[in-house]
């Protein structure tokens, strides 16, 4: 096999290797094995046309001809001419499969299903980073800067996935570039015709030959990976759907601390409340009779910055066999216990657990960690809801309006911590509060005030394709709006209750779902959501229903009514009974995200959304940005390197190339010695320039000997009537350069590394190239002759 061949073949396994970091992203590993077959096609188009052999330009253009036949064979067959010939309608075809990606990409959690979007947008994504290493590594033979779409695509995938194997994908992906690097470095040492590393040594013990090349891929290599390790810390994280990972659990798994940190479950509001089709996320029966109150609780949003709600960092314990007294409950409310066995589907990767509010006991199996202050369970080291089944006893609080009407005022640490709010936050928002509340004797009041003012009597609309901004005045224009859906409901009134001195956060989980005829209850996507949860001491954290046409309104909000549960005119979704109905997924029951998002684990939840999540264009500004902060500080480093390669490549073995090959070689001579602080001097001769070299870089005989060989042999081809080529001269410069690497500082090899001063010459092309480009311009204008006169 040639090098060029083995190179190749390294190339596409090292993108297959980078590739496999998208496995944890998706549930079928399908879509690899259809991208092996395709990559493989793609290489060896590749090298057989390199074989014929074709222009530079024209194979990369036959190789992605051929890609975009294979794509068009694999997704848009039907719309193909031939069902391999792209036209319209396959373009076509391609761009509605690209936006049904995107937007699955922003509705489903990891690992999401396998959609023919997804599966595109994998495929493709991967047979264009194929390209682009075949392109740079085999076609113009330079494997260092392919690592850039290498790190791309791991970049990527990295951010998004957060899983326990993620080491083992930074592995595969650190092996397949170190091989790539090696295996050019293999095809160069075989071109040079021999191994360096095996030179004999001087008696002092110094090696007589230069410095194996392959060292300095292997520097550039361990360069790249670190870049790789460190690019995805650095990069802002993106949330949305697909791209919020799920994470691999909390905690330092002793089982008796650690603490739990914020998760963004709120994400992808529209396309979750959208979908075609309400796929159900759990099952559950349950021994209550009403199930208007059965809530399915995820996680509590505490902290409001005035943009986003987001939980606070707490203590996690181990899972007590039963859970303590709610805070704030007294024995004087009413309550019945209830048991709930709940069935979570297979797709729902939930590192959170779903639970009715408050629990008192859980029977659960695996890893799983209880926060006491919220009195939820979040999995720990890749612990999650898939196809699992459990056992919740809680609690059906039925507290009085009474009750919560004279409920004294909380401590000062409850009120201290689930009232703070921001100074970011405009005045208006509690100067809304304060109208809508005029009048209110107590917090309850204040609190059904608000309630009564969303869903009511305030104007608001539920509306999903709402664009309300964000930020620190998103509350201000929706209230001015009066258009959302649960996000801005919740998150308004929780913001507005803390205005008022009533603590206040905002819960996540899924309203109460659909009664099934073998008395289960199903709950589908269409049925997450997110309400406000106000304090009330004796009580404890009370449900609040701002949210217009969905969920159900509790019945303690309505004035002199007990802890029975009434119909609620106010609420087309209910029946009038105090079972809820089979309305609020077919109307959409508010979700406050996709369900399967819950399980990402992010920095902040978004008070309001404009976009639900990245698009497509947003994670090709991303990668281009991951790919300009690489090359602009390694574009020195490559440019000499290929320039390098290019000067060096060359063997000057016939006499038409000696004159040419022996001027590039002198100027990488000398262009290295700038590098290494020895500034060129062109109003010398060679044997000076050369002497001068030798004295102020402190090299020994040999790279003295070898610097005077490169001298003479530009001597005879500027003075020689018929120069004869120069056998070795390219050996001769690497022996230098590792003379001058020896003889210097750490600093000086790390600056002309990195920051090589011959690069000015970039500069001084580019002017003279612009300056010749002024005089062809003004050259290839017409001139106008004026007429002569004709004397006569």
């Amino acid at each position: 096999m040639s090098g060029r061949a083995r190179l190749a073949l390294c190339a596409a396994v090292a993108t297959l290797a980078a590739a496999c970091a998208l496995l944890p992203l998706v549930d079928q590993p399908s879509w690899l094995f259809q991208t092996v077959f395709l990559v493989s096609v793609q290489t060896g188009v590749g090298m057989a046309t390199r074989r014929i052999p074709l222009p530079r330009a024209l194979t990369v253009t036959a190789q992605a001809l051929v890609t975009l036949m294979l794509l068009t064979l694999v997704f848009a067959r039907e719309q193909a001419l031939f069902g391999l010939l792209p036209g319209p309608e396959a373009f076509i075809h391609f761009g509605d499969l690209l936006r049904t990606g995107t937007e699955d990409v922003g509705r489903y959690a990891i690992p999401a299903p396998l959609s023919d979007g997804i599966r595109l947008l994998l495929v493709g994504g991967v047979l264009v980073i194929g390209l682009a290493v075949d392109a740079l590594a085999v076609t113009f033979r330079s494997a260092a800067p392919a690592g850039l779409p290498l790190l791309a695509l791991y970049s990527v995938a990295a951010g998004l996935s957060d899983g326990a194997a993620d080491w083992l994908w930074f592995l595969a992906a650190a092996a397949g570039y170190l091989m790539l690097l090696l295996a050019e470095g293999r095809d160069r040492l075989s071109q040079w015709g021999r191994v360096f590393g095996g030179a004999p040594r001087a008696p002092g013990g110094e090696s007589t030959g230069a410095v194996a090349p392959v060292r300095t891929g292997r520097r550039i290599g361990a360069v790249a990976l670190g870049i790789a390790l460190v690019v995805p810390v650095a990069l802002p994280a993106m949330n949305g759907g697909l791209l919020d990972g799920a994470g691999t659990g909390v905690g330092n798994g002793s089982g008796g601390g650690g603490t739990i940190s914020a998760v963004n479950p709120l994400v992808s509001l529209r396309d979750s409340l959208n979908v075609d089709e309400d796929r159900q996320v759990l099952s559950l029966r349950t021994t209550t009779d009403d199930l208007s109150g059965m809530y399915l609780r995820i996680v509590s949003l505490d902290d409001f910055d005035g943009t986003t709600w987001k939980p606070s960092k707490r203590n996690i314990t181990s899972v007590p066999d039963e859970f303590p007294t709610p805070i704030g409950l007294s024995p004087d409310v009413k309550r019945t216990e209830v048991r709930t066995r709940i069935s979570a589907a297979n797709w729902y990767a939930q590192d959170w657990l779903p639970m009715p509010y408050p629990p008192s006991a859980v029977d659960i199996g695996g890893n799983w960690r209880y926060e006491p202050l919220g009195m939820t369970l979040v999995g720990d080291h890749g612990q999650n809801t898939r196809g699992l089944t459990y056992t919740v006893d809680s609690l059906d609080v039925r507290p009085t309006a009474d009750q919560l009407a004279d409920a004294p005022e909380p401590s000062a640490a409850i009120k201290r911590e689930f009232t703070e709010l921001p100074s970011s936050l405009p005045a208006e928002v509690a100067a809304t509060a304060r109208e809508v509340t005029a009048g209110a004797a107590n917090h309850y009041e204040q609190a059904v005030a608000l309630q009564d003012y969303f869903a009511v009597t305030g104007g608001f609309q539920y509306d999903t394709d709402v664009q309300v901004g964000s930020g620190s005045s998103a509350i201000v224009r929706f209230l001015r709006d009066k258009q959302g859906f649960c996000v801005h409901f919740s998150f308004s009134m929780a913001a507005m209750a803390r205005s008022l001195g009533i603590p206040a956060r905002v819960a996540v989980g899924f309203a109460p779902g659909t009664p099934q005829g073998d008395e289960s209850v199903s709950v589908g996507l269409k049925d997450a959501h997110a309400w406000p949860e106000l304090y009330f001491e004796g009580v404890g954290w009370t449900r609040f229903e701002p949210t217009p046409t969905r969920g159900s309104v509790p019945s303690y909000t309505q004035p002199d009514v007990s802890g029975e549960a009434l119909p609620d005119v106010a609420r087309p979704t209910q029946r009038e009974s105090s079972a809820p109905s089979a309305a609020p997924s077919e109307s959409e029951s508010c979700a406050a995200g996709n369900p399967e998002l819950c399980a990402s684990e992010s920095p902040q939840a978004a008070l309001a959304t404009d976009g639900d999540g990245p698009k497509w264009y947003t994670l090709l500004a991303w990668s281009l940005a991951g790919l300009a902060a690489l090359l602009v500080p390694l574009a020195p480093l490559l440019w000499r390197l290929r320039t390098r390669a290019v000067r060096l490549g060359a063997h000057g073995r016939s006499e038409e190339d000696a004159v040419p090959h022996t001027l590039a070689v002198w100027q990488e001579l000398t262009d290295t010695a700038w590098d290494f602080g020895i500034a060129p001097d062109d109003s010398q001769t060679p044997r000076k320039a050369a002497a001068r070299i030798v004295r102020l870089g402190h090299l020994d005989a040999e790279a003295a000997a070898a610097v005077h060989r490169v001298a003479d042999a530009v001597e005879q081809v500027l003075y020689a009537p018929r120069p004869r080529p120069a056998a070795g001269l390219a050996q001769d410069v690497r022996q230098v350069v590792a003379g001058l690497r020896a003889s210097l500082s750490r600093g000086t090899r790390l600056r002309a590394m990195f920051l090589p001063r011959s690069t000015v010459r970039v500069v001084w092309a580019a002017s003279a190239w612009w300056n010749g480009l002024g005089a062809r311009l003004s050259a290839a204008r017409p001139t106008v002759r004026k007429p002569s006169r004709q004397q006569g």
